[in-house]
């Protein structure tokens, strides 16, 4: 069942609630920091929900969660990254340390946090937020937030735990993470300590049963989609084409003025052109162009004398080439 805010519907503990509370004043809500004015935005906009247990309604559990100072007066006391602390010195011993005790307390914790940001929220259904309401729905969705992130962060190794385990292949590693970590979230926000087991064996099958619901999705895609697009087949090769094609015509552009004798090249500066840029290799063989060092050991000049040879001859080509553009 989910009702919609108004405070004439009759709703179950625990059932979801549309929030119908306006927001608060303006002057308040910019006194805040952007992050409390997201967490505003995202309780006011979002069902409120929680997992019911009679304690909740006790006068101590607030007491024993989060030691004596009220609401309104720890918002003013602590700071956000303490708001899980309890105020009470006390609270690290009364609270349990380890497994399955430590386990209860933190979603008995969370939950009864969600009870109260639950009951603000219908108290105040179709009113604007009084300034001292939302100071204490704020603490509320501090610690909500906080404690929702200690739980999933202690939590998180079951993901990975479940993917090893998995047996389900052609699977997308990526998306098993994803989807293993919605389903973790959505647990945490479901889990009740009353029945008796632990979070692992609850949140571990739905774990499962997302990366199950994963598979189908994956097989009705590749049903339809048989081919999968790879990142090599996005990439285009139409410039690197391009280039060659241009390198291709140049070479047989050089190797006409060469044959031809367009640049009116030398017997010398010609050797030095073909033998620097392996112009006389046969096709399909693999180009070896050679040294200045090496050119210069076949005519019996040092290296530096090939060098002025090939830069004359060069110029000389590139006369030709313009020339022959201007000519077409």
């Amino acid at each position: 069942m989910v009702s919609t805010g108004t405070t004439k519907e009759v709703s179950r503990p625990g059932d979801r609630f549309i929030p119908s509370v306006r927001p608060p004043r303006k002057r308040f809500l910019d006194s805040l920091d952007r992050a409390d004015q997201k967490l505003f935005e995202k309780h006011l906009h979002e069902p409120a929900e929680y997992v019911y247990s009679r304690k909740f309604k006790l006068a101590r559990t607030e007491r024993e969660f989060f030691g004596k100072t009220g609401a309104a007066a720890a918002l003013k006391k602590c700071s956000k990254a303490d708001l899980t602390t309890p105020d009470s010195d006390k609270m690290g011993s009364a609270g349990p340390s380890h497994t399955a005790e430590t386990e209860r307390f933190l979603f008995d914790r969370y939950n009864y946090v969600r009870y109260r940001i639950y009951n603000i929220l219908q108290a105040h259904a179709d009113r604007v937020f009084p300034v001292k309401a939302s100071r204490d729905f704020l603490l509320w969705a501090r610690r909500a937030h906080q404690l929702r992130s200690e739980i999933i962060q202690r939590n998180m190794p079951l993901v990975m735990s479940m993917i090893k385990r998995s047996r389900l292949a052609g699977l997308d590693y990526n998306d098993m993470i994803s989807e293993g970590n919605l389903a973790l979230i959505r647990s945490v926000e479901k889990f009740d300590t009353a029945r008796g087991f632990k979070f692992s064996t609850y949140s571990c099958r739905a774990i499962l049963k997302s990366f199950s619901r994963l598979a189908m999705r994956t097989g009705r895609y590749r049903g339809m989609f048989p081919v999968e697009l790879t990142t090599e087949l996005e990439k285009s090769d139409y410039i690197e084409r391009k280039r060659i094609a241009a390198e291709e015509d140049f070479v047989d552009d050089l190797k006409l003025i060469l044959t031809a004798n367009l640049a009116h090249l030398n017997e010398v500066e010609n050797t030095v052109i073909r033998e620097r840029f392996a112009l006389d290799t046969i096709a399909d063989d693999e180009p070896h162009l050679k040294t200045l060092e090496q050119v210069g050991r076949i005519i019996g000049v040092t290296k530096e004398r090939v060098r002025q040879i090939q830069n004359k001859a060069l110029k000389k080509i590139k006369v030709a080439l313009e020339d022959d553009v201007v000519a077409a």
